[in-house]
C-alpha cells in the first residue's frame, strides 16, 4: 500500500505522523512501524504517531516507539500532534485530546505549543538520582561532565539495570547552568539511544530539580541537544499541578511511502 505521512520535529525529537481518522493504518504491525522509523531503510524517526477520531474530544493520540511497540506518553510528540491538528484545521488556538495517560489540554501562542502534562505527586529521591513518572518513567541524575558524558552506554546500563530491569526507564543526565536553567541529555527506551530532546524527560528534570532544592523557580529553562524548552508549574502541598511543556513544533515535510 502507499501511505501518506508527515514528518514533524520538536527540538530535534522527530516523528512520523499519520492521519488515521479513516483507520487506514494497521496498529498491530510492529514490523511496519519499526521499518517506517528506521533511518537507513525507512523514513527515519524517534517514534510514530497516529491521529485518530475521539467521540468527545478533538482527537486521540496513539504513540509508538521506534522499535514498533506502543509506548507511554511522549511530550514532544504531543506538541507535534497539536501542530498537526492545527495544520489539518481540526483546531485553532487550543485543544483537548486524549493520549495513553489521559486527557491533555494544549494551546498555541506565538508559534509555541504549550502542552499540559499530568500532575505529579510521587517523586522518589535517592542519594544519586531521582525517579518519577511524568507520563513516562524517568531517572534523573546530575553529572558534572555533561558535554562529554557517555549518555548511550551509561543510559543503557541504567535503563536495563536494577531496579528498572523489568519495565525499563528513560534516563536523563543533567547539569545546572544557572538558578533556573539546566542542560539535559536523555537516553530513551524504545529508541535505545540518546535523542536530541525528550519532552517528558525535561518535565521530569524540572520537577525533580525543584523538589530537591536545586531551583526555586516555577518556570524552568531546559537546554537540550536540539534546542530549548520551558517547563512551568504550580505546587500545591506535595503535588505539582498545571504542568506545562512549552516549545516549538515544526512540520518538516510530507511524503508517500510504499509499504
Amino acid at each position: 500500500m502507499t501511505l501518506t505521512f508527515y514528518k514533524y520535529q520538536g527540538t530535534g525529537n522527530d516523528f512520523v505522523i499519520v492521519d488515521n481518522r479513516q483507520h487506514i493504518f494497521n496498529k498491530n504491525n510492529t514490523k511496519l512501524i519499526a521499518f517506517l522509523c528506521d533511518r537507513k531503510f525507512g523514513i527515519g524517526a524517534d517514534g510514530l504517531i497516529l491521529l485518530e477520531n475521539h467521540p468527545e474530544h478533538d482527537f486521540k493520540m496513539v504513540y509508538f516507539n521506534a522499535d514498533g511497540n506502543e509506548s507511554t506518553m511522549c511530550g514532544n510528540g504531543g506538541r507535534c500532534i497539536v501542530a498537526f491538528a492545527e495544520f489539518l484545521q481540526l483546531i485553532k488556538y487550543e485543544t483537548t485530546f486524549e493520549a495513553i495517560d489521559g486527557l491533555h489540554y494544549a494551546k498555541i501562542e506565538n508559534g509555541l505549543i504549550h502542552l499540559q502534562m499530568k500532575e505529579v505527586d510521587t517523586i522518589q529521591i535517592f542519594d544519586t538520582h531521582q525517579f518519577l513518572d511524568t507520563g513516562s518513567p524517568h531517572h534523573v541524575q546530575l553529572v558534572d561532565d555533561l558535554a562529554t558524558f557517555d549518555v548511550k552506554n551509561q543510559g543503557r546500563t541504567i535503563r536495563y539495570g536494577q531496579p528498572y530491569k523489568e519495565a525499563g526507564t528513560n534516563v536523563n543526565f543533567v547539569k545546572q547552568i544557572d538558578q533556573n536553567t539546566f542542560a539535559v541529555r536523555t537516553y530513551e527506551r524504545g529508541v535505545e539511544d540518546e535523542t536530541l530532546s525528550c519532552g517528558t524527560g525535561v518535565t521530569a528534570v524540572a520537577i525533580a530539580m525543584h523538589k530537591t532544592g536545586q531551583t526555586n523557580a516555577s518556570e524552568i529553562n531546559l537546554n537540550v541537544e536540539g534546542g530549548q524548552l520551558k517547563v512551568a508549574f504550580s505546587k500545591e502541598e506535595d503535588t505539582y499541578k498545571n504542568v506545562m511543556l512549552i516549545g516549538p513544533a515544526t512540520q518538516v515535510f510530507k511524503g508517500e511511502i510504499t509499504c
